[in-house]
């Protein structure tokens, strides 16, 4: 974290680098929804206090092939891509990316039956938002 310039404050709860609290989900790939088998393939973390939104995510062919070869892999990085839009408030991303960030976080961690999925929403408290979700990234899908 960078020092602020002599006489300046920092404005917000991040830029001080204070902790926060935040709320995750694990993206599960789940290519059999019948058999209930899944490989975590990314996350979303949502910070309120700091205004933070994004996804996080790789998908491995061979990971994925493992559970059901007829995956097609290209379809999950479809949808994860659209997951990533919802989290920007991209245009593209229909009425759910006009909505707030914590609907957005509420849409994408609501529990749906396709081949994408969310785990259970998880918190904590972090002072670095985009560094705890490389650190979540790594520690459940690396």
């Amino acid at each position: 974290m960078s020092t602020p310039p002599p006489g300046s404050r920092p404005t917000s709860i991040a830029d001080r680098g204070e902790p926060v609290g935040f709320q995750y989900v694990v993206l599960r790939c789940v290519p059999r929804v019948d058999r209930e088998e899944f490989i975590n393939i990314g996350v979303v973390i949502y910070c309120q206090q700091t205004d933070f939104l994004q996804l996080a995510a790789v998908v491995s062919d061979a990971r994925v092939a493992a559970l059901d070869p007829t995956t097609d892999t290209d379809e999950v990085r479809q949808a994860l891509a659209g997951m990533a839009a919802i989290c920007a408030g991209d245009a593209d991303a229909g009425d759910a990316g006009r909505t707030s960030l914590s609907q957005r976080f509420g849409w994408l961690a609501a529990p749906r039956s396709t081949v994408v999925q969310a785990g259970p929403i998880h918190g904590g408290v972090t002072s670095d938002p985009a560094a705890q979700l490389a650190a979540l990234l790594e520690a459940f899908v690396h």
